[in-house]
């Protein structure tokens, strides 16, 4: 990828996806090896896969669906895109840690990460941060596709169930989360060597205090992202809160397993 390509480029990968990368497309397609990048179609399997890999064409640690030169590699900046922002976090951490030994807090808590990657990378995530006893992922149009929305939102409710909620049995952590959307600085940043990809401005910010404002059980979508998913997800009651740092309140709908 061209590191001039400026913002224009990084608007038409977040949003387009694939269209921007066809040069790539077209050399990756005589290589063997499925699966596959799902931005550069590179392989990560077979002959191809190894040949590639030479190159640094592996896959990303962020979402093994995606290679590292399609996320972490890219150039610093980013553009503006719309995307969706899961937020999820285990309830009652510090009480959870208190009460076990450390070895067998880390084992919970590895247990949540094994379920929140397994769930969040099916429905084309990019996970942003897996940090403590809260997991942040990305629905960007480029990768997910135009219905980025309903993958979030089929992703945070499939997250619920993979703790166990919606079960007969109990759920074995206590786990409440948010997603909301809209226009979000998305790409790289950082300097002097550490660079990160990832997602910033206020839609991140409101979509993790709609998380904080979760109960257990829960995921709190906002209006934006219910008025897209209404029709699969019909009649989920809706909640007021007031967010901190917010000066209005916001409207949310609640979500169960």
């Amino acid at each position: 990828m061209d590191p001039n390509a400026g913002p224009e480029f990084g608007q038409k990968i977040l949003a387009e996806g694939h269209p921007p990368l066809r040069f790539m497309h077209k050399l990756f397609r005589y290589l063997p090896g499925p699966p596959r990048c799902k931005v550069c179609h590179n392989p990560f399997g077979g002959i191809g896969g190894k040949l590639v890999a030479v190159f640094g064409f592996t896959p990303s640690r962020k979402n093994p669906n995606v290679c590292v030169t399609c996320c972490e590699n890219l150039p610093p900046g980013g553009a503006e895109a719309d995307i969706a922002i899961l937020f999820a976090d285990v309830r009652g951490s510090t009480a959870l840690g208190e009460k076990l030994a450390p070895s067998a807090y880390a084992e919970v808590l590895n247990r949540f990460y094994r379920a929140a990657t397994e769930v969040l990378i099916r429905h084309d995530a990019i996970i942003d941060k897996l940090i403590g006893d809260e997991v942040m992922a990305l629905f960007i149009p480029g990768i997910c596709g135009p219905e980025y929305h309903r993958r979030a939102v089929q992703a945070a409710s499939a997250l619920l169930r993979a703790v166990g909620y919606g079960d007969s049995r109990r759920a074995w952590l206590a786990l409440g989360g948010a997603v909301n959307s809209g226009m979000t600085y998305v790409g790289n940043v950082g300097g002097e060597g550490v660079v990160d990809f990832t997602a910033l401005g206020d839609t991140v910010n409101t979509a993790s205090r709609l998380a904080s404002s979760a109960a257990a059980g829960e995921m709190l979508l906002s209006e934006t992202v219910y008025g897209k998913v209404a029709e699969r997800f019909p009649n989920l009651r809706k909640r007021t809160l007031a967010l901190r740092g917010k000066e209005s309140p916001i409207n949310a709908r609640i979500l169960e397993a």
